[in-house]
């Protein structure tokens, strides 16, 4: 192959919240259950198929601690396995009535079953870490609980990074020098955090370098990269307006058939309402498909091509994506990555990691970064603007800060204090509330772990320490069992 014209970075941000034992339907498990089934298997199944042909640095991939914990969790394990067997059922429930998505479902559901059992049933670290020392993805560490870092107080953002990281050591045998930034939410100072944590390189949104994206940036004088979404790229993807995912031939997300739970319409049309929608065709699907891979490599093409005229060199383009656009919100996702993945290269693209991109010196000049985020507006107004939960946020931390350690060796109830703590600050909660997407939900769990946090460092302000330990027991389970209060500046 001649000289590749530039370098492509595919991103993925896997992410949910601390779901397990808090609730199932609308909101908690099943939403869980779905990224699982829908994104999580076949996006690693086709990084699994490519690796297997040769393929090496295909992509870089964040998974949250939060999320990872999840995905390790035995009680998370049997209830994505029973629900995938649910799934199955419901294929056969509809079959009667809907034979051609009946039989479609009951083969995406076969093979589900398949490769969880074969592949997932111990968790998703083994699998992770076995891609990873493969060299077939970089993987990309975080804060614990996925908190707004800029809005937090540097000590707990701090430990919130710390927790985080040695997550990922523990899980995948490696600490992680990369980190996908909650929310791409960055302040000023922020880097020196990073750089102490051992941090190389993080995600930004394309706005807070002005939008010139073809390189990695060092943020000020510290050594750490920024790498910033390339949104002309991106957007060809992920515009609510015009994204590939709102085509007419697509598996429309929002219409269901009420007895199986399935989704039985294509699209059709952005105005045609849901009675009235076409069937799904997996046919025209498939079609679409190998119509917008080949779209979008060639918008990748064209844009490296225009930078390495206007730089003198061969430059970068980073599209970053939630990992759940794929399969969960978009049916036909995991099989256009697979096409894309196939074609850049044969169309002299170079697809790699951000490690990789570092290695081959597509590292640009220093630069100042604003306060900024990948939210409506690009700055902090979503998670900024839902006042009540920014002042239990800060009360939480208050309350975690004051209360003194115990001794020098650990002490569980200041680690359970921290893991409440971690939870309620988790930035989720403010987003769903800012996008009116299950609010009482997200207010309902902000409000239920603050409120542990209240009572729990009451208790322990007290010396109550028995009263204590007796409503630990009484919470939900949590999702770190390694957390160290004493790691709290």
């Amino acid at each position: 192959m001649a000289r590749p014209v530039g370098t492509f970075c595919l991103v993925l941000h896997s992410h949910l919240p601390w779901l397990a034992h808090h609730g199932r339907w609308p909101v908690g498990e099943e939403w869980l259950y779905q990224s699982w089934a829908h994104s999580y298997l076949p996006v690693l199944d086709v990084v699994e198929r490519l690796a297997a042909q040769g393929g090496r640095e295909l992509l870089t991939l964040g998974v949250t601690p939060v999320l990872a914990a999840q995905l390790d969790d035995p009680h998370c394990l049997r209830g994505v396995h029973d629900w995938l067997g649910g799934w199955l059922l419901r294929a056969h429930e509809a079959a009667a009535r809907l034979p051609d998505l009946g039989a479609h479902e009951h083969r995406t559901a076969t093979a589900a079953l398949e490769t969880f059992g074969t592949r997932w049933r111990h968790g998703a670290s083994p699998l992770l870490r076995g891609l990873s020392d493969a060299g077939a993805l970089e993987l990309l560490g975080g804060p614990a609980t996925h908190p707004f870092a800029p809005l937090l107080e540097p000590p707990v953002r701090e430990f919130a990074l710390e927790t985080g990281l040695a997550d990922a050591q523990l899980r995948l045998g490696s600490r992680p020098s990369g980190i996908w930034a909650p929310e791409c939410g960055y302040a000023p100072g922020m880097e020196r955090g990073y750089a102490a944590a051992g941090v190389r390189r993080f995600l930004v949104d394309g706005p807070a370098v002005r939008g010139d994206t073809a390189f990695a940036r060092p943020v000020g004088d510290s050594g750490v990269l920024a790498f910033a979404r390339d949104l002309d790229v991106t957007y060809r993807v992920w515009s609510p307006r015009k994204g590939y995912p709102g085509g007419r031939d697509y598996r429309d997300f929002h219409t269901y058939d009420h007895p199986s739970g399935l989704k039985p319409a294509r699209v059709t049309g952005r105005s045609v309402q849901p009675e009235d929608k076409a069937p799904y065709d997996p046919a025209r699907a498939a079609a679409a498909v190998r119509r917008d891979a080949a779209d979008f490599v060639a918008v990748v093409r064209e844009r490296l091509v225009g930078l390495r005229e206007r730089h003198g060199r061969p430059a970068l383009t980073v599209a970053a994506f939630d990992t759940e656009l794929f399969g969960h919100w978009w049916h036909e996702g995991p099989a256009w990555l697979e096409a894309v993945l196939r074609a850049l290269p044969e169309a002299g693209v170079r697809v790699t990691t951000l490690r990789g991109a570092v290695d081959a010196g597509l590292v640009g000049d220093p630069v100042e970064l604003p306060p900024s985020s990948w939210g409506s507006g690009k700055d902090w107004r979503v998670w900024a603007g839902v006042e009540d939960l920014v002042a239990l946020n800060a009360a939480v931390q208050k309350a975690l800060l004051a209360v003194p350690p115990a001794g020098p060796v650990r002490d569980p109830l200041r680690d359970a204090l921290a893991q409440e703590a971690l939870l309620a600050l988790s930035s989720d909660w403010a987003f769903m509330v800012t996008k009116d997407s299950a609010a009482g939900y997200a207010r309902d769990r902000a409000h239920a772990h603050a409120a542990r946090v209240e009572e729990l460092a009451a208790l322990l302000h007290a010396g109550r320490r028995a009263a204590a330990a007796h409503r630990v027991r009484t919470w939900p389970a949590h999702p770190f069992g390694h957390v160290d209060a004493r790691d709290l500046p």
